[in-house]
């Protein structure tokens, strides 16, 4: 049972009739949450040499969402992520992707997500679209997200979960720098998988 709607399970409903009704049970989950950042993670993969993957994590990030469960579309999300705080393990190889070559976190310190649309998939399905802002070029991202469900915690926090992946082409966003490589291709990988693990706390 997905936070933004279900899949109709009635067989003899045809596959062209209405959307699947929400879920009217969900609508407790309708409200204004806070991403916690000691249990979420921003992270992604980039391939290396054409032979292995790296993987990586923003560590410092703020974030909000608005759930709306009776009315899906009104679902949005906010996230801003500071770049210096990249982190893949290797203090040399973060340093060079804080310089001019990559993200020139001197000049762009920040990078933002704005959603603009969120569509029920069904089941605890979900997908939101969004302008990426990285380094002063704005392009739209679409997430896959999967509804990991709710609890209060022993603190008494209303939470929520999911889970998100997406994909881009750092080059969409200046992201070019590269080497050859003697056996042929290249360095680092245009391609980028984004993934998310995300916590978010009910605002009181």
């Amino acid at each position: 049972m997905g936070i933004f709607g279900r899949k109709n399970t009635d067989e003899t409903t045809p596959a062209t009739s209405a959307p699947a009704a929400v879920n009217a049970g969900l609508a407790a989950l309708s409200g204004d949450y806070t991403i916690d950042p000691s249990h979420t993670t921003l992270g992604f993969v980039a391939r290396h040499a054409m032979v292995t993957n790296v993987k990586g994590a923003f560590l410092d990030f703020s974030g909000t969402l608005h759930l709306d469960g009776g009315d899906p579309a009104r679902s949005t999300a906010s996230v801003d992520v500071k770049m210096d705080s990249i982190d893949t393990g290797n203090a040399d190889r973060d340093k060079h992707l804080q310089s001019a070559d990559f993200f020139k976190t001197d000049e762009f310190p920040m990078m933002t997500f704005r959603s603009t649309k969120a569509e029920a998939l069904g089941g605890d399905d979900f997908r939101i679209t969004g302008d990426l802002s990285i380094m002063g070029v704005t392009k739209p991202i679409t997430i896959n997200l999967e509804f990991n469900g709710s609890a209060k915690d022993p603190f008494g926090n209303e939470r929520v979960g999911f889970e998100g992946k997406a994909e881009l082409l750092r080059s969409e966003w200046g992201l070019t720098w590269n080497a050859a490589l003697e056996t042929g291709g290249v360095l680092v990988s245009d391609k980028i998988k984004l993934n998310f693990d995300i916590s978010a706390i009910k605002n009181a």
